[in-house]
């Protein structure tokens, strides 16, 4: 059973300049996707899919290949992390390189470890699902929301108005970081959101949006302090 992990690392990023390589407690960000994937020790490809020829130099510093560049039409702002994933898989597969399995890693995702990988590679592995998607629990019950009409608040579900927050059923989102999935359901799929799907949940203090300065620095925190916890 082949597996690929490809790291989605386009070079444009206009909140946070140079965002993919951008220095995060010492090393460039995206240096810790791609030495969790190769410290995980399953897969038999660790790719970074980029047009940077600066994001492919680093890439190649920290171990992973960088077999081509993107595409024009995947390297847009309207490319979709689906569209990526196909144009990688296609390439291989004209090369004559065909994978069963696959993570998808995001490049700013330093809380990804090799454990996490291989948990959710066993997962897949020994399922009927089509991805793993690691997930975290929203910390206040969204059916609780409030919204802002005409001027005036309101609740957004007001049949919950009465419900206490630890009676309603929790709900999670997606933590941005990492996806596994096999890859004969991926190519009917042709997204990562659709069909069988196994959750893999996530420490709200190991999930981290990294949209702007701020986020950068409270990501550096809860890094260091995952480590703590780790080493403890």
């Amino acid at each position: 059973m082949k597996s690929i992990a490809i790291i989605t690392a386009r070079g444009g990023s206009k909140r946070i300049p140079k965002k993919n390589i951008k220095d995060f407690l010492g090393k460039p960000i995206i240096a810790y996707s791609i030495e969790a994937a190769i410290s995980s020790g399953i897969f038999d490809e660790v790719m970074v899919s980029t047009d940077s020829e600066e994001i492919a130099g680093i890439a190649k510093k920290y171990g992973a290949s960088v077999p081509f560049l993107r595409s024009e039409k995947t390297s847009s702002d309207y490319a979709t992390t689906n569209d990526v994933l196909i144009e990688v898989i296609d390439e291989y597969s004209k090369r004559g390189i065909m994978f069963d399995m696959a993570a998808c890693l995001y490049p700013t995702a330093p809380f990804i470890t090799p454990q996490k990988l291989i948990k959710s590679f066993e997962m897949l592995k020994g399922s009927d699902a089509d991805t793993i998607i690691p997930v975290v629990q929203f910390s206040y019950p969204p059916k609780r929301a409030l919204v802002i009409r005409d001027k005036r608040l309101v609740f957004h579900y007001p049949e919950f108005i009465d419900s206490r927050s630890q009676d309603l059923e929790p709900e999670y989102h997606d933590i941005g970081q990492f996806y596994f999935f096999k890859v004969e359901a991926f190519k009917k799929n042709r997204k990562l959101m659709v069909g069988n799907i196994l959750p893999l949940v996530i420490d709200e203090m190991e999930v981290q949006d990294i949209d702007n300065i701020s986020d950068w620095n409270i990501a550096e925190i809860k890094y260091k302090a995952m480590k703590e916890k780790e080493g403890n």
